[in-house]
């Protein structure tokens, strides 16, 4: 049986360098490709392969391996700049049920570059998708480096060594160590990707024009003003030298080599000049150029191909439509931006998906004094996005913080995956635009959101993402983040020489949820020595977690100018926040500076608000983050009596016949039992609903409240990701406004919080096992005080169009 060539099996991946490589099943017109990869090998390569000494492939084992049914015969190929690299094939074996024999061939010359692993990865997910469950290799002893890769993929493995061979057989299904190790591997790629882009060691401005105001000419202008450490080449198909500078007719002119090339041509030949950066062997592009997607279908064409043109030859595409990338490493010094003004250096990452914006953004950053240590804006975002800067910024020395203007979520569920981890080292704060629509714009290569925005919010806030409402609260809170420690708890000190001050920063506390003690007023004739005193009493005091200092001039008489000195004195040595609101300033006054090298604000510095509200306002985004940063992660706990394998067969025939299906009641019952959820028709108490639903953007979702037309009329729902920790039943539970009517309000009996919290964690964990359950509605659940019944269930299942994200193998969108 030969089945039609499965497209779907085709990807760009990104190897463990940061270049990319193309994968696809190999088609019998691959034959000249498999004839000049072959002559490519080393004798040692080809050995290894086939065990014995083969100079040539004959035209008959030619044919043999470029004839495949992708079904028992499969073999995948990697590609780069159309030469084939790498290929990988499984045989399936007649006599060993359920089983492959696999093997796979690097080209030398590309070896270590973790090609092996990700053709591993995505021939074992075409196998799985085949019925096969087991694959069979068999390696050389002195192959180490065979034999390593197939031992750290992460499967199960058994190995057996006759006849001076080694016969591995692994177990194709997932383990929770594969997927650990694909994401290792994803980070590090990733990573490393990013790095290429930040890092360049020359840069080529391809459109750089002798017109003053143009887009390449401002480019390379603030290339050269920022004094970039490494040569600079701008490319004009006429003019021997631009801005003073030697200039090239085309990039393949440049006598050395080329890591980065800036694109400021018109976009009609956009792809003849990524053509001839593959040729000089670029590593990545940064197309400012516009006339893209954000233009309409046309447009839309031709960033496809930009993208794949770009990837084929190992490149990575920032843009097109985007501002620029700035690095202030002193190592580096790169200001590849359109921008005039950037930032100094600091300890804050800043991905921006608007071009336009971006430049607004720079500027306002530069104002309020806050360094940057990178900044990328991704502008139409159709390769590198957020999450890949995230990635990088992980392992990044020079980022303490990271901030993100974001307008799409090309993949929500990743986002949330790798926030989540990264939050747990560094703040992340994120200002998400299209909170009426949900929107995203022309160009974006990505799907709206069809969560409503709270329950984003909710899931931002599960991965410990600092949302903020617009760009002045996220610089409010970068420069808090940037500079001062994070707090260990709510209750504030507050400092003033205004009563009207104080009392309107202990109302914004209570406000937002914060604890204030009465405001210090040390009264309008205070000086340095009143400020000293007091912030030291308060700094030492055990019941004070974060200090707001505010001090503004006198009506009548001067002020002392030696205050800020001593503010800054104390928080040089403190391990809490002091925030102040100072002579109405915003942002990091140089009083209140400590100066890093090049004069740009270190830690110590004190950020000052123009207002106390707005002060205290960022102080409480910052508790919460902390709170959630000092709460422990929780576990996913065992589901006692869970029937993972009859669930996994009811789901099955259920959908034999195609779908969507809405299962009767009791099936439904059936499903939920194999998860210890059983239906009831007695008991009472506080009617309540839990949903799950597999969404698209992202994946399994889940959702609790009251099963009352008030909540429903409020929208009074918690979210959460499946699966569920123990901790984050718990809080979904307690994060509804109704909540105080589950747990005693007003005097009145608590429900049994853990039997709900128990059922949630059930109904997340089915839910994260089943991608094909659509839409699983227990309503109403009655919660009370000996436990919960669940009284009614809807159920709907369909297809998945594929593979969970976190279980598919490495891709790039």
């Amino acid at each position: 049986m030969t089945e039609a060539y499965p497209d779907h099996w085709e990807a760009d991946v990104l190897l463990t360098d940061g270049g990319t490589a193309h994968l696809r099943p190999i088609r019998s017109a691959d034959a000249d490709l498999l004839r000049e990869f072959y002559t490519r090998l080393s004798p040692e390569s080809i050995y290894y392969r086939f065990f014995s000494a083969r100079p040539r492939l004959s035209e008959r084992e030619i044919a043999h391996f470029t004839t495949v049914d992708h079904v028992d015969r499969v073999a995948l190929i990697a590609t780069i700049g159309g030469r084939m690299v790498a290929v990988v094939r499984y045989e399936r074996l007649k006599d060993r049920p359920g089983t492959a024999e696999v093997a796979f061939l690097v080209e030398d010359e590309h070896q270590g570059r973790g090609l092996g692993p990700v053709l591993l990865e995505h021939i074992a997910a075409a196998a799985r998708e085949r019925g096969l469950t087991r694959f069979v290799a068999s390696v050389l002893p002195d192959n180490r480096r065979m034999t390593r890769v197939f031992r750290e993929v992460g499967y199960r493995a058994e190995q057996t060594f006759e006849d001076g061979v080694i016969e591995l057989v692994l177990d194709l299904e997932p383990t929770e160590t594969s997927v650990e190790v694909m994401i290792a591997r994803e980070h590090r790629a990733e990573s490393r990707s990013i790095q290429r882009l930040l890092t360049p060691r020359s840069v080529a401005v391809i459109g750089a024009s002798r017109s003053e105001h143009s887009v390449g000419r401002t480019v390379l202008r603030n290339l050269l003003a920022g004094d970039f450490t490494g040569p600079v080449y701008p490319v004009h198909p006429t003019a021997t030298a631009v801005g003073g500078v030697r200039a090239y007719r085309s990039v393949l002119e440049i006598p050395d080599d080329v890591d980065l090339a800036i694109v400021a041509v018109r976009a009609p030949v956009v792809q003849d000049v990524v053509e001839q950066c593959a040729g000089k062997g670029v590593h990545g592009l940064v197309v400012v150029s516009s006339g893209f997607g954000e233009t309409g279908p046309d447009g839309r064409e031709r960033q496809e191909e930009l993208v794949r043109l770009a990837r084929a030859y190992g490149m990575r595409v920032v843009g097109p439509n985007c501002l620029g990338i700035a690095n202030n490493d002193p190592a580096v010094r790169l200001n590849a931006t359109l921008a005039p003004t950037m930032p100094g250096r600091g300890p804050v990452g800043f991905f921006s998906q608007s071009g336009a914006l971006g430049i607004a953004i720079l500027q306002r950053t530069a104002e309020r004094g806050l360094g940057l240590s990178t900044f990328v804006s991704a502008g139409n975002r159709a390769d590198v996005s957020g999450n890949d800067l995230m990635q990088y910024w992980e392992e990044d020395p020079d980022t303490k913080a990271v901030l993100l203007y974001l307008e799409s979520l090309g993949n929500p569920r990743k986002f949330a995956r790798l926030a989540r981890r990264l939050s747990r080292r560094k703040p992340i704060v994120a200002v998400k635009s299209g909170r009426s629509t949900q929107g995203v714009p022309l160009g974006h290569a990505a799907a709206a959101l069809s969560l409503p925005d709270h329950a984003v919010s909710a899931l931002f806030a599960q991965a410990g993402v600092i949302r903020v409402e617009d760009l002045s609260e996220l610089f409010d809170v970068a420069q808090l983040l940037a500079y001062q420690p994070l707090p260990a708890g709510d209750r504030l000190a507050i400092i003033d020489n205004s009563d009207s001050l104080g009392l309107l920063a202990q109302d914004a506390a209570a406000a937002f949820g914060l604890r204030a003690r009465p405001p210090a007023d040390l009264g309008p004739a205070a000086g340095a020595a009143e400020y000293e005193a007091a912030l030291a009493e308060a700094l030492a005091d055990p019941g004070v977690d974060a200090v707001v200092a505010l001090f503004t001039p006198p009506t009548i008489g001067g002020y002392d100018l030696s205050v800020p000195a001593k503010i800054l004195r104390l928080a040089a040595g403190a391990d809490k926040p002091i925030v102040a609101t100072y002579l109405g300033s915003e942002g990091m006054p140089a009083d209140l500076r400590v100066p890093g090298p090049d004069g740009s604000p270190a830690a110590g510095s004190v950020p000052s608000y123009a207002a106390p509200e707005d002060a205290v306002r960022a102080l409480a985004y910052v508790v919460r983050y902390a709170q959630w940063r000092r709460r422990p992660p929780g576990r996913l706990p065992e589901i006692v009596g869970a029937d993972r394998r009859r669930a996994r067969a009811l789901v099955e025939r259920w959908l034999s016949g195609g779908g969507p299906v809405t299962v009767a009641r009791a099936q439904a019952a059936e499903l939920l039992a194999c998860y210890g959820i059983a239906l009831g028709d007695a008991g009472g108490g506080v009617p309540t609903q839990i949903t799950v639903r597999e969404d698209a953007s992202f994946g399994a979702v889940v959702s609790f409240g009251l099963a009352d037309e008030t909540a429903a009329l409020l929208d009074d729902r918690a979210y959460r990701l499946a699966p569920l920790t123990d901790v984050e039943a718990a809080d979904m539970v307690r994060a509804i406004r109704a909540a105080p009517l589950l747990l005693g309000h007003r005097g009145a009996e608590p429900v049994d919080v853990a039997a709900l919290e128990t059922l949630l964690l059930r109904a997340s964990r089915l839910a994260d096992d089943l991608p094909e359950v659509a839409r699983l509605d227990l309503s109403p659940v009655l919660a009370g005080a000996s436990g919960t019944v669940v009284r009614d269930v809807t159920l709907t299942l369909c297809r998945p169009p594929g593979p969970r994200q976190e279980l598919a193998p490495r891709r790039l969108r």
